[in-house]
């Protein structure tokens, strides 16, 4: 059948906002309009949050081969960001066992070629592409001798690179429109990919709160100085690109939006004219529909697609899978003759996402042997690498240490009080006075543990201890050196600084501002040495209910001081305490007022890194996170005593008190 030929046009949008839902349509099939075009959308990001990467991507490979080759010629294949995050994975592609696959060994290449294996043709800008710094982002997408670099563009309409030395010159205005092929390792706000004779337009857009969650070098971040939450100032930046497209006669446009939590994609889709699909990034959000499977010990947070009505009174998809190569979504689109979505004949039994998993690829008709085998040689020999790590052990527990996304940056768990546990005890080895220490659930990237689904099931799973490996030599509940750098994957350094009580107040508040049932934000605290409530019904800044610390008075066992409860201090202001934290946060990382602290008063704050300047971070060295755990962890819970905390959840937290969960515990 002859299709009339009509210009389609993809925006990837990286960027953090929020969308208002309208139901999808409610016509019957005999009042739906005929399709005039159908086009198959296929969707990854957020290969950064640790989990199976090896497993995951080869079964990813399969069924982006398998949708591929059922609509050849009208298939795109897309990611919103988040392409790679520095840890085991990322640094094993250094390994020489890999100049075959890589031409040139070097960390993070290999999550890059197997974007590149796969057939990418396009990608937004996420934060985490940023974590090592512009001259990384440059040396992994360029072509340099052996190395292709990335063979898609990475798009953002709201980032401006011209004043970066390490990307400017892989950034020119010239780029944007320009077919996707002959924008390999550069970057642009947009451009165009031919599908089967149609005409595809791809935007980018990256969250405006990038300068306070990573490394931006000489990037210019739009809106500057925009919150998470300005919607209208970041439509204002992606809505030029839109229109350009839209001038060159494109009548359907895919937004990915890495906004970091969905509820901002959510916001922008009414508010943005002529974008048809927005495949949002950052927030790791499962989406499914009815006919999804989902794997165990995976939460569905919500129907894919979304629907929403646009400010032209138009169909707006929103989609979203879950990270790691653990979901490929997929989503044909019907569109009439007028280039609008019939969500009518939306089909939930080709969309959705799909599992990468065993059960997931038998129910698409495949098995592991289906893996591209490009893909399954450069996973095969990352796993050899990193399977080496999984023997160097370091303690053990014998429950799950939680550190689930959603979890951590919402509420204390174990994970995360053992990690702040593990960086005092190092920084009392170093200054014995010092007494709190402070870190973000930001920082926590996975859990250390394994989800184990019951006999027979296909949709359960409970969390239970890291499993055995016996090749490996670690037995079920050993915590090993790939599990430390799998959860703690930024290996930050520790600084030691001291600060007064009204200015733990104020971290505090920090800390829990921007807390609702559903946020995500990476800047939630999780702690040691203290213990507090906040109500978050509060205003922001205004949350906190009752400030405890354990009080070193040199009398034996340490004993609880009430700092701060009734809306007063119940010491002087004045009252200092030693602390540590980490690096990123000393330097204002997630916009913590550290550095005010030091403008202030430096002397009196007293900032000492304990990882110098310079110094490059690996497991080994002395003051970073990941030594701070093993080494916590293999003095204070062997094998022979584990460390037995189970999470209970936040109605049953001692240490961070949400009372909106449970009424206050802490002594007044």
């Amino acid at each position: 059948m002859r299709v009339k030929t009509i210009q389609v046009a993809v925006v990837l949008a990286l960027s953090s906002l929020l969308l208002t839902a309208c139901g999808g349509s409610g016509d019957d099939a005999a009042a739906l309009p005929a399709t005039a075009y159908e086009m198959q959308l296929l969707h990854v990001s957020d290969m950064d949050s640790g989990g199976d990467l090896v497993t995951n991507s080869k079964g990813l490979s399969a069924l982006v081969q398998k949708f591929r080759s059922e609509m050849p010629d009208h298939t795109v294949f897309l990611s919103s960001g988040d392409n790679y995050i520095p840890g085991p994975f990322f640094n094993a592609a250094d390994d020489a066992s890999l100049s075959a696959e890589l031409g040139a060994p070097s960390a993070g290449r290999a999550d890059i070629a197997i974007l590149n294996a796969m057939g990418l043709q396009a990608s937004a800008f996420g934060n985490h592409e940023f974590d090592l710094g512009t001259r990384t982002v440059s040396d992994l997408i360029r072509t340099t001798g052996t190395w292709v670099g990335a063979q898609f563009p990475y798009l953002s309409a709201n980032l401006n690179f011209s004043a970066d030395g390490n990307l400017a010159a892989v950034a020119a205005a010239a780029n944007d429109g320009v077919t996707a092929g002959a924008l390999r390792g550069k970057i642009a706000k947009y451009t165009v990919v031919s599908v089967g004779g149609q005409t595809i337009g791809v935007v980018g857009a990256t969250t405006p709160t990038l300068p306070s969650i990573t490394t931006v070098g000489g990037i210019t971040v739009a809106p500057t100085g925009a919150s998470a939450a300005d919607i209208d100032a970041l439509v204002a930046q992606i809505q030029p690109s839109v229109d350009a497209l839209v001038a060159r006669g494109i009548d359907k446009i895919v937004l990915l939006a890495h906004m970091q939590q969905l509820t901002i994609e959510e916001q922008l889709a009414p508010k943005l004219r002529d974008v048809d699909v927005i495949v949002a990034g950052g927030s790791n959000t499962g989406l499914y529909d009815s006919t999804d499977y989902v794997r165990p010990g995976d939460t569905n947070r919500g129907t894919y697609p979304k629907t929403f009505t646009s400010a032209k009174s138009e169909p707006v998809l929103l989609v979203n899978v879950d990270a790691d190569y653990k979901y490929l979504g997929r989503l044909v689109l019907p569109f009439d003759a007028q280039g609008r979505v019939i969500t009518g004949k939306l089909d939930a039994a080709r969309n959705g996402a799909w599992a990468s998993d065993t059960e997931g690829l038998r129910r698409a008709g495949l098995s592991a042997a289906d893996a591209m085998p490009a893909v399954a040689a450069i996973a095969d020999k990352i796993q050899a690498v990193i399977s080496s790590k999984d023997g160097n052990l370091f303690g053990a527990a014998s429950v799950y240490l939680e550190g689930d996304r959603v979890l951590v940056r919402n509420q204390e768990t174990n994970l995360g009080n053992l990690t702040a546990e593990a960086n005092l005890a190092l920084a009392r080895a170093t200054d014995a006075s010092t007494t709190l220490s402070f870190k973000n659930g930001g920082g926590v990237r996975s859990s250390i543990g394994t989800i184990n689904a019951p006999p027979g099931s296909t949709s359960g799973g409970f969390k239970d201890k890291t499993a055995a490996n016996t090749s490996a030599g670690k037995q079920a509940g050993d915590i090993s050196q790939l599990d430390i750098e799998f959860s703690l994957r930024f290996n930050n350094g520790l600084s030691l600084l001291t600060i007064d009580a009204q200015q733990l107040k104020d971290v505090l508040e920090h800390g829990v501002a921007d807390w609702t049932a559903t946020s995500t934000s990476g800047r939630f605290p999780q702690v040691a040495g203290l213990r507090f409530s906040f109500d978050p019904t509060g205003a922001a800044l205004s949350r906190i209910r009752t400030i405890v610390v354990d009080d070193p008075d040199g009398a034996g066992p340490l004993t609880e001081q009430v700092v701060y409860s009734g809306g007063a201090f119940k010491v002087p202001v004045t009252r200092t305490w030693r602390i540590v934290t980490l690096d990123f946060l000393a330097g204002g990382g997630d916009s913590y007022p550290f550095p005010a602290f030091v403008t202030a008063n430096a002397a009196q704050v007293n900032r000492i890194d304990l990882v110098p300047t310079g110094v490059t971070k690996t497991f080994t060295t002395a003051g970073t996170e990941q030594k701070a755990l093993a080494d916590h962890l293999a003095a204070a819970f062997p094998r022979t005593a584990p460390y037995g905390n189970a999470d209970g959840g936040a109605a049953t937290d001692q240490r961070i008190v949400n009372l909106s969960v449970r009424t206050e515990i802490l002594p007044q």
